[in-house]
């Protein structure tokens, strides 16, 4: 800190310095946002343990009233459920309709995938989290070696994410006569109303899946059509607390089905089907 603090205070350019100070204190109110979690976190664990505030504040060194105001202060733990600093959410490409590959500004997302994007920063802004979003080219090639990265692509668009996919061996997605999910577990397969009798219900997938350098994790949505991770987005928006709880930032994978209105396109219920299968012990 005291190295970064005589760099900026060396830069001899007036306007220069004014920037690399706002940089720096960007970068370090990110830090203290992750920090005010973890401290917000550690006092709920303590809590849940059997801690009385007392006792947490005489630990502490502070007032029991100080332990209350730190318990509901900073982001909640299940903020780090997506990450520590700006999330970038990588959204699938399609070429627009009567475009060909060879027009670079031809590629499009669906109105689904930007209602996504628009929940999520949403969801994102709560937790003190900026967020990003980038057009997954059509070719599907897709940097996977990013923290605080939510890829929201079905398979069949992005090859690199089907194979991640194909390490799953609890949940996987098939094709015959259609897309659908599969529970290999259990054998039973989620097939999407939508395609059956044109219902407005779908499923859809997700997971913490490991990045391709084995040095990380990103988070997956999917769903067997656009609506489907929808679905996924507005069970995070209802459950994300109880889910972090139960998963922290283990990789894992689960199965969510929804409901929505065919007018508006808003999803009116969603909810899990499957387990929450853990991928690692």
């Amino acid at each position: 800190m005291h190295d970064d603090m005589e760099r900026v205070s060396g830069i001899k350019d007036p306007v220069d310095r004014a920037k690399g100070a706002i940089d720096l204190m960007a970068r370090y109110q990110s830090r203290v946002n992750e920090l005010s979690r973890i401290r917000r976190e550690a006092i709920e664990e303590a809590q849940a343990s059997g801690m009385t505030q007392a006792e947490i504040a005489a630990r502490l060194g502070v007032s029991r009233g100080r332990v209350g105001q730190l318990a509901s202060a900073g982001p909640p733990p299940e903020r780090a459920f997506f990450g520590t600093d700006l999330v970038t959410i990588s959204l699938g490409g399609k070429y627009e309709a009567g475009k060909t590959p060879d027009q670079p500004t031809s590629e499009v997302v669906t109105r689904e995938d930007l209602n996504n994007f628009e929940h999520l920063r949403k969801l994102l802004a709560g937790m003190k989290l900026e967020s990003q979003y980038e057009v997954i080219p059509p070719t599907g090639i897709v940097n996977l070696n990013r923290d605080n990265h939510v890829v929201v692509c079905g398979p069949r668009l992005s090859p690199i994410v089907a194979q991640v996919l194909e390490g799953d061996n609890n949940l996987r997605f098939a094709k015959d006569r259609a897309w659908h999910l599969v529970d290999q577990n259990t054998g039973k397969q989620y097939r999407s109303p939508m395609d059956e009798d044109g219902s407005p219900q779908d499923f859809g997938y997700l997971g913490r899946l490991p990045r391709l350098d084995g040095r990380g994790t990103f988070l997956y949505v999917a769903g067997i059509h656009a609506i489907g991770a929808n679905g996924v987005v507005h069970f995070l928006e209802n459950n994300l607390a109880e889910l972090y709880r139960e998963m922290r930032t283990r990789r894992f994978s689960t199965l969510i089905s929804c409901r929505y209105d065919p007018e508006t396109l808003d999803v009116l219920e969603s909810r899990r089907v499957t387990p929450l299968y853990r991928h690692e012990g």
